[in-house]
C-alpha cells in the first residue's frame, strides 16, 4: 500500500499520488498516460484526474502497478467497480489483465479468451479480484510463459485452474521446473490451429513469442514500441542471452504477418500488416546499426 508521508515531491498537488517506492516499471504511464509521467527515473502525477475516464484509467494503473506505489489521499469509493474492469479489453477477445508483478518488474499479461479454452499470457498477480474475474469468464486452460522472467504466480494458476503451463526447455529454472508442456528446438510449435508459438532465442535462450490468428503478437521482452523513436526495438541492455541471436530472431519474426505487438515490458502498438512490414525491417535496420556502434 503506498504511502503519504512517503509522496514524492514530484507529485502535483491532489488526490492521487506516487510513493518513492515506485521501480520505474513504466505502467502507470502508459496505462494511464494523461495522469502520471517519468520525473527523476521514477514515475509521478502530473494532472490530477478531471474527468470519469481518467479517474478510471488512474485507478486501474493503482490497481495495475506491481509495488503498490500509487496512492489516494480520499478512500477510492469506486475501487470496486474499476476492479471489475479487469480485464480491460485491447481488441476482439484479447485482453489486458492488469495487477502487474513486482517478480516480473511489472510486465503485463494477457488473456485471449477462446471458445476451446481461455490462453493465460504470462504470469499477473495472483490477485483475488482478478481470479473471480476469470473464474466468471471461463477459467484458464492454458498458462503460456514467454520467458523465465515473466513467471511470478505461475504455479497458483495452475493449483487454482489446473491449466497446463508452457515454457521453452531452455528458460526451465528450479521454480519452473514443473511445468506441463515443455517446448524444444527452435521450430514452430502450433499449439491449436488458431495458436503458434514460435522460438525467438536473444532477450534469453528460450524466448519464444505466441502468435494468434496472425494478428496479436505477445511478445515477451523481445519486440516493443519506442515511444521516444517512434519505431519497434529491441531492449540491448537487458539483452541477457544473444543480441546478435537477437538480430536472427528478429529477421524470422519479419516473415510472419501480424497487426498487434503485445509485449511484456514497453509499449504495444497497433498497425495494418504492411505497416508492421515495414517497422520490422526498421526495426532490424536499427539493431544492426546499434550492433556496429557497439550500443
Amino acid at each position: 500500500m503506498a504511502k503519504l508521508q512517503q509522496r514524492r515531491t514530484q507529485n502535483t498537488e491532489g488526490d492521487f499520488y506516487v510513493d518513492a517506492s515506485c521501480i520505474d516499471c513504466d505502467t502507470c504511464r502508459w496505462m494511464a498516460p494523461t495522469v502520471f509521467h517519468e520525473a527523476g527515473d521514477q514515475s509521478a502525477v502530473y494532472h490530477q484526474p478531471n474527468t470519469a475516464e481518467e479517474r478510471v484509467k488512474a485507478l486501474q494503473a493503482l490497481l495495475a502497478c506491481p509495488t503498490a506505489s500509487i496512492g489516494t489521499v480520499e478512500k477510492p469509493i469506486d475501487i470496486q467497480t474499476v476492479q471489475q474492469s479487469f480485464p480491460v479489453c485491447i481488441d476482439e477477445n484479447v485482453y489486458h489483465c492488469g495487477y502487474h508483478a513486482e517478480s516480473s518488474y511489472g510486465a503485463a499479461s494477457y488473456l485471449i479468451l477462446r471458445s476451446e479454452g481461455n490462453v493465460l499470457v504470462d504470469s499477473p498477480r495472483f490477485a483475488p479480484p482478478l481470479v473471480r474475474r476469470l473464474e466468471d469468464l471461463g477459467g484458464i486452460k492454458y498458462l503460456y510463459l514467454t520467458h523465465r522472467d515473466d513467471v511470478a504466480d505461475h504455479q497458483k494458476f495452475h493449483d487454482h485452474f489446473g491449466a497446463e503451463r508452457i515454457l521453452h526447455e531452455d528458460d526451465i529454472v528450479a521454480d519452473t521446473r514443473s511445468v506441463e508442456i515443455k517446448l524444444s528446438g527452435y521450430e514452430a510449435f502450433s499449439l491449436a490451429p488458431d495458436l503458434v508459438i514460435l522460438p525467438i532465442p536473444g532477450h534469453s535462450k528460450g524466448h519464444t513469442a505466441l502468435m494468434y490468428r496472425e494478428k496479436f503478437l505477445f511478445s515477451g521482452d523481445h519486440l516493443a514500441w519506442s515511444e521516444r523513436l517512434s519505431q519497434l526495438i529491441a531492449f540491448r541492455n537487458v539483452c541477457w542471452y544473444s543480441w546478435s541471436e537477437q538480430i536472427r530472431s528478429m529477421r524470422r519474426l519479419s516473415n510472419y504477418p501480424f497487426e498487434w505487438v503485445l509485449p511484456g515490458h514497453g509499449r504495444r502498438h497497433h498497425g495494418n500488416r504492411q505497416e508492421m512490414t515495414q517497422q520490422m525491417q526498421q526495426c532490424i535496420d536499427w539493431m544492426e546499426r546499434s550492433s556496429d556502434s557497439g550500443w
